[in-house]
């Protein structure tokens, strides 16, 4: 299929790709422990189903880019099946962080092919970029940035919910997340070289035009939140939540309610769970693929009944593709 789409000279290209695995082969613990293994801290941080208490926020920063906004629009199933992207979303990011080596190669290629043919043109002008722009979902910077949201933000919430992490577990954090990019066929080289350097990037950008939330952003998050194609609306505290951990700018830029009522109620959410969730048993605190993951290097031949349960709710299957 890549061959069928044409690509820009910048774009991750199908060679590419496979020559960030080809590196990555060479210096992950592979095989059924995959790309991370037990030991690291991308199991660690990623394997807590708190994090979903961020998804929101990584939402929003990602659609606060123009070119992901319009990709969205234009491009995905979000608004007529969410609870379908929801799944595919995450069964993309799990399967790449708990699944065997193979698993993850596997998807970075299925990933690949699915971002060649989403590439369109601006309809309007947004921020920087004038109606009729280019954009492609294979674009190095839009990749990297998509990328630095689910990281952030899962550090942010974890930091928040679960307890402080040290500088030193910070870095190793971001050096294990340079392998997350390059599944999505962005080099290692490319990367910032500590959590200082990227916690900047992410605050740079954060400031920057290049994110600017324009009237196609606000709709998609509009409709999302409100729980368009489902009978899901997120709940008042969501939210609060939402909007409290977003920064100001983009925030304003959603227009989300955020007065004295919501940053309490946001407050007294993250609080509550900060006292209630690291009391819950490990077999629902942390999610069906990790758990899968435990399983098979563990000798087992596939997940139990609670983890095939928990892949359900967090990936729409019972276990993770071959």
């Amino acid at each position: 299929m890549d061959e069928m789409v044409p690509h820009h000279p910048g774009d991750v290209t199908a060679d590419g790709l496979e020559r960030e695995l080809d590196a990555l082969r060479a210096a992950v613990p592979g095989g059924d422990a995959g790309v991370f293994g037990p030991g690291s801290m991308t199991w660690r941080i990623d394997r807590e189903a708190a994090t979903f208490l961020g998804a929101g926020r990584a939402l929003l920063l990602q659609l606060a880019h123009p070119w992901v906004a319009a990709a969205v629009a234009e491009h995905s199933r979000t608004l007529g099946d969410p609870i379908g992207r929801f799944h595919g979303t995450f069964n993309i990011v799990f399967t790449m962080v708990f699944g065997t080596l193979d698993q993850a190669f596997s998807m970075a290629r299925r990933l690949h092919r699915r971002h060649a043919a989403v590439t369109g043109v601006m309809p309007s002008a947004v921020g920087p970029f004038p109606a009729g722009t280019p954009y492609r979902a294979n674009d190095p910077s839009a990749l990297a940035w998509v990328a630095a949201t689910l990281a952030e933000t899962a550090v942010t919430v974890h930091e928040r919910v679960i307890g402080p992490l040290s500088e030193p577990e910070r870095d190793a954090f971001h050096r294990e997340n340079r392998r997350f990019g390059a599944l999505f066929g962005v080099p290692e080289a490319a990367s910032t070289p500590n959590w200082p350097a990227f916690r900047a990037y992410n605050e740079g950008m954060w400031d920057s035009e290049v994110l600017t939330v324009g009237p196609e952003a606000r709709r998609l998050a509009q409709a999302i939140l409100s729980g368009a194609g489902t009978r899901l609306a997120a709940p008042s505290w969501y939210l609060a939540v939402t909007a409290h951990l977003l920064p100001e700018r983009l925030r304003r830029g959603y227009g989300l309610p955020y007065g004295p009522v919501e940053r309490s109620r946001a407050e007294r959410a993250l609080s509550r769970a900060a006292r209630a969730y690291p009391l819950l048993p490990a077999r629902l605190r942390y999610v069906g693929p990790y758990q899968e993951a435990l399983a098979r290097l563990g000798g087992r031949a596939g997940p139990d009944l609670t983890a095939r349960f928990l892949n359900r709710l967090w990936i729409g299957r019972q276990r993770m593709e071959p």
